[in-house]
């Protein structure tokens, strides 16, 4: 059988054909599917579920009840699953935290049921999308087919599709099909967002020395959320990677005995305190220096979880942690390649520090105790060494849309953001973004590593909807600046706008129209019978009788789209 056969063999038809099971993607397949449509969802690895069903446990959302809709039946099946697991009043219940915080396992469990609960949803896992124009057949802006690999056999699979969506992290789907797209930074002058640019910030203070403003073409780091926890019968021990280099951790040893840190409170601390602080870790003690992490805590930014168990983040104040900037610059265009490369040497850096913060005898040894009653959980991950199996991928490419979201639409606090008429969910974060640079003499900070508070706002449907392609939508890699992107990247907004994106794309095929010419009204209206919020409401909630009417009301007061 010759190759153009096997790829003919599989070119199999759906309505709407989703690349990247991310919770983006997946609450689109699901919305779509609810909504009668054939649905495709393909997935590179071997598992669906994204950051949430790798480590990231501890749900990125400041307003709780902003965001709802599927995002908010997620939460609600995962509170549901440790009630009748544990009972009511069990620790469990308490840790999970209303159902906001949970063990990668549980997410990925939550989002299998949801998934097996539709049956118009065919799941391809182990598929390979390379953002190339070849792994496409477009014709006047309409995507027709795309392309992809089995990475189980190695043959060439293509699929049909009446709408096709980029749920990916990256944006390879958008970027082969020719959206415009950026990446890096922009200057402040640009959009006049605060903060953005090449900024030195202490944590929770003030703009230090070495701040410009000025953009660039750099992005933001990435790190693994690892799974960790002290209990000793469901642990296992932290282990030293076969790439190992020491000189990449030795400037750890002086930020512990001397409380260095990126906290504001280190604008206080003497020349003195220092000192006597090194003599007193030396000495066995713990340090002094006010609001400086100890043992793991110095090297990674723990939330409890049910269990035992911690999602572990990098440390937000610390100089040197699981963050590793600068070397992911390549990813958001790069080849899978290149990708899987960079994933395994950060891996290695990872565990790399692990290894040295608990075993290398240059680290006090109170400190290292501290960090050795530490390691990762036994019963996560169990076929990847109890590692998680994806990189957090913050920010890839952010693709210029009907509307470019900026930090200007985040309602910031004391003034009044517009309410988009077009709005498909409200939302709320902070601006929020890691590290561009690693460590530099003499800064406050690492360059960009910066959080600046926000209101709740609403987010408009034309941050998903490309300018020309006519049944493309973007869920994830959605359209602002680096600052705008900064807050919308959270995974309970990249739920909701899943979720409008499986809703618009049953809309286009039912009026057969292009998702530039869906009838918002329409999309706001399926929207909220799904029991989304599109303009949040203190006080009130889906489950109002009049919630519906009130939501309208908002919508239609709102300013005109853009002013």
């Amino acid at each position: 059988m010759s190759a153009l056969t096997l790829i003919a063999a599989c070119g199999k038809s759906y309505d709407v054909v989703v690349v990247g099971g991310t919770p983006g993607g997946i609450m689109t397949a699901i919305a779509a599917e609810r909504m009668g449509q054939k649905v495709l969802l393909l997935e590179r690895t071997e598992y669906i579920g994204g950051l949430p069903a790798n480590g990231l446990g501890a749900t990125d959302i400041a307003t709780r009840g902003a965001t709802t809709g599927l995002f908010l039946e997620f939460v609600n099946r995962v509170y549901d699953h440790y009630v009748q697991t544990y009972g009511a009043d069990s620790q469990q219940v308490k840790d999970c935290s209303s159902g906001y915080h949970f063990e990668p396992s549980v997410a990925s469990k939550v989002f299998n049921e949801m998934i097996a609960e539709c049956p118009g949803i065919t799941v391809k896992t182990m598929r390979q999308f390379d953002s190339d124009a070849a792994n496409l057949k477009m014709k006047d802006g309409h995507i027709e087919e795309i392309s992809v690999t089995d990475r189980n056999s190695g043959r060439t699979e293509t699929y049909k599709g009446k709408v096709f969506v980029d749920a990916t992290y990256e944006g390879d789907l958008g970027a082969a099909a020719g959206v415009p797209f950026r990446i890096g930074r922009e200057g402040i002058d640009e959009f006049h967002e605060p903060i953005a640019g090449k900024v030195y910030k202490y944590w929770r203070g003030p703009v230090a020395e070495g701040t410009t403003y000025e953009g660039d073409g750099t992005i933001q780091a990435y790190n693994y959320r690892l799974c960790l926890t002290q209990n000793p019968d469901n642990m296992v021990p932290f282990r030293k990677p076969e790439h190992y280099d020491r000189n990449e951790y030795v400037s750890m040893i002086d930020d512990i005995l001397y409380g260095w840190h990126t906290g504001v409170r280190t604008l206080d601390v003497t020349a003195k305190q220092r000192e006597a602080n090194r003599d007193n870790i030396l000495a066995g003690g713990r340090t002094q220096i006010p609001d400086d992490p100890w043992g793991v805590r110095k090297v990674t930014n723990m939330v409890t979880l049910p269990n035992g168990k911690n999602d572990a983040n990098n440390q937000h104040m610390a100089f040197i942690s699981t963050d590793l900037p600068e070397e992911n610059q390549d990813w958001p265009t790069a080849s899978w390649e290149w990708r899987d490369r960079f994933a395994q040497r950060l891996k290695d850096y990872t565990e790399g520090l692990f290894w040295f913060a608990g075993h290398d005898e240059a680290v006090p040894e109170s400190f290292r105790k501290e960090v050795l009653t530490w390691g990762y959980a036994a019963d996560e991950y169990t076929d990847n060494g109890n590692f998680p199996r994806q990189v957090y991928v913050r920010e890839g490419r952010r693709f210029e849309g009907m509307y470019f979201f900026t930090a200007n639409d985040a309602e910031l606090p004391g003034e009044r953001g517009n309410i988009h008429r077009d709005g498909i969910t409200a939302s709320h974060y902070a601006l929020d973004s890691h590290a561009h640079h690693k460590r530099e003499e003499g800064r406050a900070h690492l360059d960009g590593f910066l959080s600046y508070p926000t209101e709740v706002y609403n987010v408009p449907y034309g941050v998903i909807v490309p300018k020309d392609v006519t049944n493309l939508l973007l869920p994830v890699p959605v359209s602002g600046s680096h600052i705008g992107f900064s807050t919308l990247r959270m995974e309970p907004c990249w739920m909701a706008l899943g979720q409008a994106s499986g809703t618009a794309a049953a809309l286009a095929i039912q009026g057969r129209t292009t998702v530039q010419d869906v009838d918002v009204p329409t999309l706001q209206d399926e929207l909220l019978k799904q029991g989304a919020t599109l303009v949040y409401m203190p006080g009130h909630s889906p489950s109002d009788e009049d919630f519906i009417a009130l939501q309208k009301e908002a919508l239609s007061g709102a300013s005109e789209f853009g002013n």
